[in-house]
């Protein structure tokens, strides 16, 4: 497995691969501090492409003020030894010189989408997570790019952007990977403490609730949401951020669940913010 450096280097190593008998490239999109869920995606685009990239990029533009950029997991040679592992062919860790130029002054905002869920209280936030992605589709070239439902609200508004652009990149989505308990893996469960991650399984609770609802028959937004706030409030020292019954392609709320409705929650588990959701099926 190679790792490379630059935006030259991975596109000269796409179009290489591509050119040597047709194969197709896949790229698996990561900031780091990967764990199963990104084992996941990797092993999904070894099974559907010939060659896989995975980058790992701390992306500066999607955090704000006081997130935790600065504190964010990093633990590359545990990355390359996953990736390889599950194989990738190339690792890409750029510089943050190297994908955002001295002067850099281009950005791909999704206007309306990145108001929305995450976009409501993380400002800004999509439009460092588009920009980031085009920039790295741009320079891998991939057939398809992989992204876990976890982060179903970026998906929608990578998915109007791959759409808008006519960028020739599949978005596959591929499902939630969860610790026996039922927490969504994310690499920010690092910072929970033993008695917050205890707190943290409300939100998955939540979520499995509102699936047995609609495995049960009910479509109604109000229901959906009130038992959620009823689960959230037997445990007080979770802060919500939001939950939501919206339509997957435009994040827009709905009154009523319909085929692939996203229900969605996010909440501060102590001084760190987690997401899970479900799709309504």
């Amino acid at each position: 497995m190679e790792i490379l450096r630059s935006v030259a280097e991975l596109r000269e190593w796409s179009r290489w691969e591509r050119n040597d008998g047709g194969n197709t490239i896949g790229l698996v999109p990561t900031m780091g501090a990967l764990h199963e869920g990104h084992a996941s995606l990797i092993r999904a685009a070894k099974a559907s492409v010939g060659f896989v990239a995975v980058s790992i990029f701390v992306n500066p533009t999607q955090f704000g003020p006081n997130e935790d950029f600065a504190r964010y997991p990093l633990t590359f040679e545990a990355d390359c030894a996953l990736a390889k592992a599950e194989g990738a062919d190339v690792v890409f860790a750029p510089s943050v010189e190297e994908l955002y130029p001295a002067g850099s002054a281009t950005f791909i905002e999704v206007q309306g989408l990145s108001d929305r869920l995450d976009g409501q209280s993380r400002p800004g936030h999509f439009r460092g997570v588009a920009t980031v992605v085009a920039k790295l589709m741009i320079a891998a070239e991939p057939d398809r790019a992989f992204f876990g439902q976890k982060d179903a609200a970026q998906v929608a508004v990578l998915r109007r952007m791959v759409t808008d652009l006519r960028l020739a990149t599949e978005i596959v989505v591929c499902p939630i990977v969860r610790e026996a308990d039922g927490l969504a893996l994310s690499s920010r469960n690092v910072y929970l403490s033993v008695e917050e991650r205890t707190w943290a399984l409300t939100l998955s609770r939540a979520v499995r609730q509102t699936e047995a609802l609609f495995a049960a028959g009910e479509r109604r937004a109000a229901r959906f949401t009130q038992t959620a706030r009823m689960t959230f409030a037997e445990m007080p020292q979770i802060r919500v951020d939001y939950i939501a019954l919206v339509d997957w392609a435009t994040l827009e709320p709905v009154e009523m669940a319909a085929p692939s409705s996203l229900f969605a929650v996010a909440a501060w588990v102590g001084s760190t913010r987690l997401i899970d959701n479900a799709i309504l099926k």
